[in-house]
């Protein structure tokens, strides 16, 4: 749970009770805005404001969807999720794609399934397509795309999802995906 790996992260700090309490929005981006804070302060308070759809919280939001802590990221995609932000699908599309970060790249892939925007399945397809090379290290990222794909029922991923089924880390949820596909 989120408040209780950033109330140990904190270590006691006394500004962690504070701003699990606060309901006050401003109080909270400020922290996003204000030097020096710590990243379990700006975390607290980027998840607090996505979850209550205030758009200050965007940029922080993007900013722990691609960080190394995988922790870190699943927060930061479901307050993305919540927050109805116009520019979360191409976020996540340009994170998803991007290789120099392909190994954050696991909750980008799964935001972009949840969101169903237009961006979804050609960022998607890019993604896996780049998967499908031999000794690739990112299945779990070849995974998450095969699965979204499939839970996104596009025709334009049946090439992809095809070129997938030949590999057999992925052959079972390539299959599965390509039966969810229109005929």
């Amino acid at each position: 749970m989120l408040t209780e790996r950033l109330r140990k992260e904190s270590a006691g700090a006394p500004d962690f009770e504070r701003l699990v309490a606060t309901a006050d929005h401003d109080t909270l981006a400020g922290v996003l805005t204000a030097a020096g804070q710590p990243l379990w302060a700006r975390e607290l308070a980027a998840f607090r404001l996505g979850s209550a759809r205030d758009r200050r919280a965007f940029e922080t939001l993007v900013l722990l969807l691609n960080h190394r802590d995988p922790a870190r990221c699943a927060c930061a995609a479901r307050a993305l999720a919540r927050l109805g932000d116009p520019r979360t699908a191409r976020a996540a599309a340009a994170l998803a794609t991007n290789e120099l970060r392909v190994a954050y790249a696991l909750h980008p892939v799964r935001l972009l399934t949840e969101l169903r925007a237009p961006e979804a399945v050609p960022a998607l397809i890019t993604t896996l397509r780049r998967r499908l090379v031999p000794h690739d290290p990112y299945g779990k990222v070849a995974l998450a795309c095969v699965e979204g794909l499939g839970a996104l029922g596009d025709g334009r991923a049946r090439a992809v999802l095809t070129d997938a089924a030949a590999h057999p880390r992925l052959a079972a949820a390539a299959e599965a995906a390509l039966a969810r596909l229109p005929a």
